[in-house]
């Protein structure tokens, strides 16, 4: 089993100006604690660590900060609203970060939900139908402009976006693409697009409904012809350490970590990333190093 860390809240001791030495401090040592991955949500209001009026950082300039302060875990949005930006600056900017970082990005996307948010800054929100054509078009963009040396010449129609040269220079480190992570559950619509066009699939749930949404997923997979192993199974997980948070009403103990965690690992899941609002405190990251994740990882794969 591997494992991620979502950075959730930046509500911190020390206002704003604490924010940068702060998050510097908790992904450098998440980094070398042995996280396989590091990610930050993709809003711009807080949605939960209290109220909306909570400090929020815009996600691609966060990640490019992390990588900085980073050496080897990967760099992630989990996930994307694909209605914030265009598919070709979501491509360019994953591209970005994975030269920048020495080709350890990720592209997370979704189709998106927080009307309240997107109509409060002036985003466009459309209907679910269109959003997920949205996301359809970003999809296959990604696959083309990661094609080759510098992407395609070929032009794109798709179900809402035309473009006429797909060019993308510097081509991504990573080959044979950045790798695309989908987050959601949907089974008619999302888990269809994971089986066609991404390396990893993003569920929530407990182990018997991840073991049905990876059934569903599998279905998808055969009707394209495409082996259920290939996409990454990665689930994110909330975490109360010492305490009670937003989506976690009560704490739990590393042994207790150890149980969910193998449960959910024996439902098949392959990276567990885990969010808590203890992550600012030094001894909450040590704890799950040294107490959690080495009780799940093989000794000589490093994986469970």
């Amino acid at each position: 089993m591997r494992f991620g860390l979502q950075v959730y809240s930046f509500t911190w001791p020390g206002g704003p100006e604490a924010i940068g030495p702060t998050l510097a401090r908790v992904v450098r040592t998440a980094d070398e604690s042995g996280f396989d991955s590091i990610w930050v949500m993709d809003h711009f209001w807080q949605i939960g660590a209290g109220s909306e009026t909570e400090p929020m950082l815009e996600g691609w300039t966060a990640l490019g900060f992390m990588a900085a302060h980073t050496q080897r875990a990967r760099l992630g949005l989990m996930v994307g609203g694909v209605h914030y930006r265009s598919p070709g600056l979501w491509v360019k900017a994953a591209t970005t970060l994975d030269v920048l970082s020495g080709g350890r990005a990720w592209l997370g996307l979704g189709a998106g939900w927080n009307r309240a948010e997107s109509v409060g800054l002036g985003f466009p929100f459309p209907d679910t139908k269109t959003r997920f054509e949205m996301l359809e078009d970003t999809l296959e963009i990604a696959h083309q402009m990661f094609e080759g040396e510098r992407g395609s010449e070929s032009r794109f129609v798709g179900h809402q976006v035309i473009a006429d040269r797909l060019l993308n220079v510097p081509q991504s480190i990573t080959r044979p693409r950045v790798p695309i992570m989908i987050g959601g559950g949907g089974e008619k619509k999302t888990l269809r697009l994971v089986a066609r066009y991404a390396d990893a699939s993003n569920l929530f749930g407990d182990p018997d409904q991840l073991r049905h949404k990876y059934r569903i997923l599998a279905e998808h997979c055969e009707a394209v012809n495409r082996p259920f192993e290939e996409i990454e199974r990665t689930t994110l997980q909330s975490v109360s350490l010492f305490a009670p948070n937003a989506w976690r009403s009560t704490t739990e103990s590393p042994a207790q970590l150890v149980d969910r965690f193998g449960r959910l690992g024996d439902a098949g899941v392959q990276q567990v990333i885990i969010n808590t609002a203890d992550v600012h405190v030094p001894e909450a990251v040590a704890l799950l190093a040294t107490e959690v994740m080495p009780q799940l990882r093989d000794e000589e794969s490093g994986q469970r």
